[in-house]
């Protein structure tokens, strides 16, 4: 922890930095991607302080949209869309993910209630052809795509589509090797950026 403490202490050292993020926000991207401690969106995009808007979760589950009972994760989605203006919506699943992973082998996880009650909004189990690969590539894969099409179901998402104001984009990050790969629909295949 104390280096941690240690770059937070000397993060605040440049104000002149930081000074004109007070005047507001204007990220052009929503980075919704795993709570998993290896995923570092700004890391990974090379993003500065107001580029990315995030949404951490665990699995990077987007749940069903439902007018009647609001979850934070819709909230950060419509404020994204609708407050902000995102032009692009990133969808970010990662290798030896352990949320996807126990979807996969079917894990017990009633030691850990409140997990397996939030991997039960994954919609359904991901495919993988070999469960026990650690990596759970192909699992992750699909997973990401599943939340893609929950996206267009919450209705800010559908109309900034429909006006092509909006652009959604599946990411598979490999946490042993750093490589990300996009969603390619012409190929229905992840491919390297």
């Amino acid at each position: 922890m104390q280096p941690l403490i240690d770059n937070a202490r000397s993060f605040g050292q440049r104000p002149e930095e930081f000074a004109p993020l007070a005047d507001g926000q204007s990220p052009q991207v929503l980075f919704i991607t795993c709570s998993d401690s290896r995923v570092v969106p700004a890391l990974i995009t090379g993003a500065r302080p107001g580029q990315l808007f995030e949404l951490r979760t665990a699995g990077n589950i987007v749940p069903p949209y439902s007018a009647h009972t609001p979850t934070s994760e819709a909230a950060t989605v419509e404020y994204a869309v609708s407050v902000l203006g995102v032009q692009d919506i990133v969808v970010c699943g990662h290798s030896h993910c352990g949320a996807v992973g126990a979807l996969v082998r079917g894990d017990d996880l009633d030691a850990v209630p409140a997990v397996r009650d939030w991997l039960a909004h994954a919609a359904e189990d991901p495919k993988a052809a070999d469960p026990q690969d650690p990596t759970v590539a192909e699992a992750v894969q699909n997973h990401v795509l599943t939340q893609l099409l929950r996206l267009r179901s919450y209705p800010c998402v559908e109309r900034r589509l429909t006006d092509g104001r909006l652009r959604l984009r599946g990411w598979y990050y490999e946490v042993h090797t750093g490589a990300v790969r996009e969603h390619r629909a012409d190929t229905d295949s992840f491919e390297a950026l």
